[in-house]
């Protein structure tokens, strides 16, 4: 699997930095265009996925989560546009208010390039598969879906993580029966790079 890129703390403020500005700018109507002092890194090819979490009453709670599994573009680009989408046009969730931007915490995991994982039946996938390392994409026929690798905090347990419980959960976000990861499903996996807001606060 392809290393994960390193970048700098300065780097890392920079990406969030943009990620909000896209969407303060949506809210104002305004285009978020690739600054002229944008580090040069950022600039080429990357993949991301950009979470936004509403924190009320101490607790968090998801309120949009948009990405791409493939890099296509700069980075960047990628970050501005994924923010905005998340913030606006993810269809599980109303768009963000202007009022609630200031409670909303944003998250960016930049992804390695997806690689097929080679496995004999689902005994194996589950011994095969690294947690909490892993993102994973699991598709069959049309349906596909992906969780990042940061999911896997939701499937910890005290004797470990629940993988089967965290695919059965994947099955049913591609809009397939609980049990379809064990059989006739393809499985690939990537890794990760998370960027929190609170890391740098």
């Amino acid at each position: 699997m392809r290393k994960l890129q390193e970048y700098s703390v300065k780097e890392k403020k920079y990406m969030l930095k943009i990620a909000r500005e896209s969407i303060k700018n949506s809210l104002e109507g305004k285009e978020t265009r690739i600054p002229k002092d944008c580090p040069k890194k950022l600039m080429e090819k990357g993949a991301c996925f950009v979470t936004l979490e509403k924190i009320s009453e101490g607790e968090r709670h998801l309120r949009g989560c948009i990405g791409s599994l493939t890099a296509y573009k700069p980075l960047i680009e990628d970050i501005i546009e994924n923010a905005s989408k998340s913030a606006f046009y993810d269809p599980r969730f109303d768009p963000v208010a202007e009022e609630e931007l200031e409670h909303i915490e944003i998250e960016i995991s930049i992804l390695t390039k997806p690689v097929p994982l080679k496995f004999t039946d689902y005994k194996n996938l589950i011994k095969k598969l690294n947690a909490p390392s892993d993102g994973v994409i699991l598709s069959k026929g049309s349906r596909v879906a992906t969780f990042l690798p940061i999911v896997w905090e939701h499937f910890k347990t005290d004797a470990g993580y629940y993988k089967e419980g965290f695919l059965t959960e994947l099955c049913l976000k591609a809009g397939l029966m609980p049990s379809a990861w064990k059989e006739g499903v393809k499985i690939e996996i990537y890794h990760a790079i998370l960027l929190r807001e609170d890391d740098f606060k």
